[in-house]
């Protein structure tokens, strides 16, 4: 086998049905921390350079094959039409790709997310001068797991498997990951020699190994951590995976200089970026491509998908998608921005304010209570109180637009189109429905009047009336 860390290629196992997950969905397409299972084993497999990459697919091929063509073009698909084991699956490789056995194989699986480019770079290390290696771990608890079986030397002699397992190899805590490194020409050679004569009736890959320690080529073990072979077979070993990568990531940006205020209830996903100098508080979600600035303070509470937040900006209790939030700029708390939301440099989005397709200019503020869609804010405006953008007429979207340094009254309603000039104001509790010059006021309010006595008339004996009958005693005793 070369000497080199370059595979000639990666062969990835995700035909198989993941039943135990009782989802309709493929199971290397669950989801933890902003990529599938199938992804965070490709980005493992990345960096290695390999000159192929192949994904083995049988069932749910098509929306396996569809999520690689989107995420992954370069990665190529072989079909395993009937899943009669590992060793049938690169089988099947080989036959599409004969080219392949003239270099180093690499065979993992689908479903192991942590898997790292330095657990495989040190799998092909360890195959750099003998005929192939596996990738093993000791274990808490060996059920379930192929054994690995040494000589004397150190060297692996075979894998048993749980089923085909005497009671004393049962005790062996050193087990197979499921990640190997083949010389390609040998793999091929061995894998014509394997048969399904084994409890499950399976052609195992496992059995090369034997094969080839029987022909007198020499295998060795790469050994990681049990943490990094973890596969995924149901939803509480997804979720003990997600815990896993979630501890990983937030230390990766804790060495950074990102402060975590509780890592515990701190979820990242991998394709979020994150500054050094900001810090993150309880409770805070961060997906997508999210990124967060130098000096920026996000949290508590807070969820943020594909949103920018800029230098020294303050997020608080809130919900944003698709949102860039300004330098220095102040949101929350439980505040809602929506898709296409701009704040500008020091900007305010307070609490209770929902935003949608808006921008609002440097130093503008919504303040509290608010709905803002389809809407341009100039610089220095001020929308007061439970002010609404009217803008859908129940068929269209319309935009609003308002000027700089505009005053927006309490209880506004800007009925869109609509604009409203540099340095004008609103009137609170009007519903303004025509343009309002620059340097006016708009007002759009009947005048108030007052029906005297109307409760005493109408709510005879109520509460209110009483109350009403004791307030005109109290002044007619005070007159008096």
């Amino acid at each position: 086998m070369s000497a080199t860390n370059s595979p000639t290629a990666v062969v990835i196992l995700a035909a198989g049905i993941g039943t135990r997950m009782k989802s309709p969905q493929p199971k290397v397409l669950h989801s933890i921390l902003g990529d599938t299972l199938l992804g965070h084993v490709l980005s493992a497999v990345a960096p290695l350079n390999a000159s192929r990459v192949v994904v083995v697919v049988g069932h749910g091929r098509d929306e396996v094959t569809a999520y690689l063509n989107q995420s992954w073009p370069q990665v190529s698909t072989v079909v395993q039409e009937h899943q009669n084991g590992t060793g049938h699956a690169v089988k099947v490789v080989l036959e599409a790709f004969p080219e392949l056995a003239s270099g180093t194989v690499v065979v993992l699986a689908g479903d192991s997310p942590l898997l790292t480019t330095h657990d495989i770079s040190e799998l092909i290390h360890a195959a750099s001068n003998c005929q192939a290696a596996v990738l093993s771990a000791h274990v808490d608890e060996p059920h379930g797991y192929g054994r690995i079986i040494r000589n004397g030397d150190d060297t692996v002699c075979c894998i048993v498997e749980e089923k085909d397992a005497t009671d004393e190899q049962k005790f062996i805590t050193e087990v197979n990951s499921g990640v190997y490194a083949f010389s390609g020409e040998l793999l091929a050679t061995s894998l014509a020699s394997v048969t399904a004569h084994n409890a499950q009736g399976e052609q195992y890959l496992t059995d090369v190994v034997e094969i080839l320690t029987q022909s007198g080529h020499s295998v060795r073990a790469s050994l990681t951590t049990q943490t990094n072979i973890l596969g995924v077979n149901d939803r509480a070993q997804l979720a003990q995976a997600a815990a896993i990568l979630r501890n990983r990531i937030n230390e990766e940006h804790m060495i950074a200089g990102v402060t975590l205020v509780d890592p515990q209830t701190t979820w990242i996903d991998r394709t979020v970026t994150i500054e050094s100098d900001a810090t993150i508080l309880p409770n805070v979600h961060l997906t997508g491509h999210t990124s967060i600035a130098t000096q920026a303070v996000i949290g508590p509470d807070s969820t943020l998908h594909d949103t920018t937040v800029l230098l020294g900006a303050h997020v608080t209790r809130t919900t944003a998608s698709g949102a860039i939030i300004g330098m220095h700029a102040s949101v929350g708390p439980y505040t809602f921005l929506r898709p296409d939301t701009v704040l500008g440099e020091g900007a305010k989005a307070g609490g209770f304010v929902e935003m949608k397709n808006a921008q609002l200019d440097a130093g503008a503020k919504v303040p509290h209570l608010s709905y803002v869609g389809d809407a341009t804010i100039g610089e220095g405006t001020n929308i007061g109180a439970a002010t609404i953008f009217v803008n859908y007429d129940g068929v269209d979207k319309h935009h609003t637009t308002i000027g700089k340094h505009v005053r927006i009254g309490s209880d506004t309603m800007l009925v869109a189109p609509v604009t409203v000039g540099d340095g004008a104001y609103t009137a609170a509790g009007s519903v303004i429905t025509e343009d309002v010059p620059a340097g006016a006021i708009g007002v759009a309010r009947a005048k108030q009047r007052n029906i005297v006595d109307w409760v005493l008339r109408r709510r005879p004996g109520s509460k209110s009336a009483q109350a009403a009958l004791a307030d005109s005693s109290r002044k007619h005793e005070e007159g008096a």
